[in-house]
């Protein structure tokens, strides 16, 4: 079982086997960039890894934690928003990670938002081919890239 933190942790240290030792085996990411969202571990993985290499200076600025609607009586998994500050080719990106836990601990959805525009365009741009050269053709939920 984890716990709102390790997700975070295993980012900063920028250890990919406890990002993922993190997730859900069914973990749903939503892109800022893909309409479709990429489904399970194995994929997630992949695409984190990318992103821990295509981030410069990356950094977490704020946290915020909070339980689901319906969740105040504690019996919910938690919520959190993690926001961070980093650089694409130089350009300046900020964005926030918005992470649901499963009841395991477990990282279950993961949704990114990033901006501004041209370092988002920036950013879908490196991670798209970079995706490409690693093999993940599959793209998210099994369907080719764009």
């Amino acid at each position: 079982m984890t716990v709102p933190g390790t997700f975070r942790s295993a980012v900063e240290a920028k250890d990919l086997a406890a990002i993922t030792g993190a997730l859900d085996p069914g973990i749903e990411f939503h892109s800022p960039v893909m309409v479709k969202p990429y489904l399970g571990r194995d994929a997630v993985a992949a695409l984190l890894g990318v992103l821990l290499e295509v981030f410069e200076d990356f950094r977490y600025t704020d946290e915020l934690a909070g339980v689901p609607p319906g969740g105040t009586n504690g019996a919910a998994p938690p919520a959190q928003a993690l926001i961070f500050n980093a650089r694409v080719l130089g350009k300046a990106v900020q964005g926030l990670d918005l992470l649901r836990f499963g009841e395991t601990g477990l990282v279950t959805g993961l949704t990114v938002m990033v901006r501004p525009l041209p370092a988002a365009m920036t950013l879908a741009r490196v991670v798209g081919r970079r995706m490409e050269d690693a093999g993940e053709a599959g793209g998210p939920s099994g369907t080719q890239q764009a």
